[in-house]
């Protein structure tokens, strides 16, 4: 499944960068009309090979110039679930990471997604360790859902140069790397990635940058042939109450082997400067809204449901949403699914978390271009209505079943309607809080199969679980007394 309406006042190089200071509130982004077409985006055509590597971007035809800045220890911001959760294990194993930056004056989005599978395989298995251990698929992908919902994905079986840190949400992958050079393992300044890389990414909270190619696999959606991007991020949203200690998206039983698949938003909100090569266009960006998450465990829900924005109209102050649900799988040794699902708000520096273990979820979803949740907890009430006209582009994700295959639809051009109410005594709605709208909703549909309408909710959640998840553990304190024992990716 695979959290933002955003603007800073910064030096818009990030010259004055300053990891130490607090991070300043946003300002609202408005939208540009609705008359401007997509593809009428003012964007300049540059020759990616002009530079003597054949890899950099002739440093002449770039106006906006990102500026790099290596990830610090115990950086602000940072929320549990940041770090690469592959134990080292056989057991089947997948993880997702997903970027977005929406460009409010394009009025276009760009997703960028990674994914690595039973990376204990470093190829595909032979016939003896498919004896052993069962078909599995592996390998890394690299997906962009770009301007004009047009997609483009490189993918190989191996995943000897894909890298995660342990404790940080820093990752790469060299598809290719440069005539005599040596692949990356950790992170690298921008220069020396460019000197070892030909096709590959690097992503840190506050740096991404890679170039990717069409590998030829996808005849079902309009694609570009390549993609090249530099850009640095400042968080301004983790995920919890702006001065507070972050949480996790799921609760604290994410940091166990059950449940899954887990999900953590790891960024509901930030600020982008830098440039996007999409094809033959070009777009560059300052201060643009950007949104970041990570998904991981032994397989995707049966079926599952998503919103996403962070571009808003009509509101006073930031505003990054997201909603998600889905069909997950209990564990035990009979197939049983639960409905899980949850929507969050982060709004003036305070997170509006409606979630099963504070209250109740509902959705009428169907099968594509209309998403509808409600839900409430003790003090406030939420409602969104999303829709869309666009087709849709088809998605890859890792499934237990195919690999890294077709498995849902999304589109950055979902029309979204947002409130929040104050609930009183009696369970009503009272005061407004917030009312907000966007025709730059991420919207995205998954699994299967979808027979029609899906109308759910979480009335169900068992009550055990609820309590379990109202305890306020603080795994990572704890753990960090047996530092030794502590989870991978926690």
């Amino acid at each position: 499944m695979d959290t933002r309406s955003l603007a800073v006042s910064m030096n818009t190089n990030f010259a004055s960068f300053d990891l130490s200071r607090p991070f300043s509130p946003l300002r609202s982004a408005k939208l540009s009309p609705r008359s401007i077409p997509r593809a009428s985006a003012s964007i300049s055509t540059t020759n990616s090979d002009s530079s003597p590597s054949g890899n950099a971007i002739n440093s002449e035809a770039i106006s906006v110039k990102p500026v790099y800045v290596p990830t610090p220890p115990n950086r602000e911001l940072r929320t549990p679930h940041s770090g690469y959760h592959f134990d080292g294990t056989a057991r089947k194993f997948f993880e997702g990471w997903y970027f977005r930056v929406s460009i409010p004056e394009k009025r276009e989005s760009f997703c960028f997604m990674y994914s690595v599978e039973n990376p204990a395989f470093r190829k595909r298995l032979s016939p003896l360790e498919v004896g052993l251990y069962g078909p599995r698929f592996t390998g890394v992908g690299a997906q962009i859902l770009g301007a004009n919902d047009k997609y483009l994905c490189q993918y190989t079986e191996d995943s000897h140069n894909f890298w995660g840190d342990r404790h940080e949400l820093v990752l790469g992958n060299t598809f290719s790397a440069m005539p005599g050079a040596r692949s990356p393992d950790k992170e690298v300044p921008p220069e020396e990635f460019n000197r070892r890389v030909s096709e590959g990414f690097q992503a840190t909270p506050f740096w991404h940058q890679g170039h990717i190619c069409d590998d030829g696999r996808t005849d079902y959606a309009e694609t570009v042939k390549s993609a090249r991007w530099e850009y640095s991020t400042r968080p301004v949203y983790g995920w919890g109450d702006v001065g507070t200690k972050q949480k996790s998206t799921a609760g604290w039983p994410a940091a166990f082997p059950v449940f899954e698949p887990h999900w953590q938003i790891c960024m509901a909100g930030g600020l982008s400067t830098g440039w996007i090569e999409w094809g033959d266009e070009r777009f560059e960006f300052r201060d643009a809204p950007s949104y970041s998450e990570k998904n991981w465990g032994g397989g995707f829900p049966r079926k599952w449901f998503w919103v996403q924005c962070n571009v808003f109209e009509g509101a006073k102050g930031e505003i990054a949403l997201t909603a998600a649900g889905g069909l997950r799988q209990l564990p035990g040794l009979t197939e049983t699914f639960e409905n899980a699902a949850l929507v969050c708000v982060h709004y003036d520096g305070k997170l509006y978390e409606f979630v099963p273990w504070n209250g109740v979820v509902s959705w009428e979803m169907s099968p594509w271009g209309y998403w509808y949740m409600t839900a409430e907890n003790e003090t406030h009430m939420v409602e969104l209505e999303a829709r869309t006209n666009e087709a849709g582009t088809p998605l890859r994700a890792p499934t237990s079943e195919a690999g890294l295959a077709t498995a849902c639809k999304d589109s950055c051009y979902g029309e979204l309607k947002l409130q929040i109410w104050e609930r009183r005594y009696d369970g009503s709605k009272g005061k407004v809080i917030m009312e907000a709208k966007s025709s730059m909703a991420a919207v995205e549909i998954g699994g299967g199969p979808w027979f029609g309408t899906w109308k759910g909710d979480t009335s169900n959640t068992p009550e055990l679980l609820k309590r379990s998840l109202q305890v306020p553990l603080d795994l990572e304190s704890v753990f960090g007394l047996v530092p030794f024992f502590k989870p991978p990716g926690l």
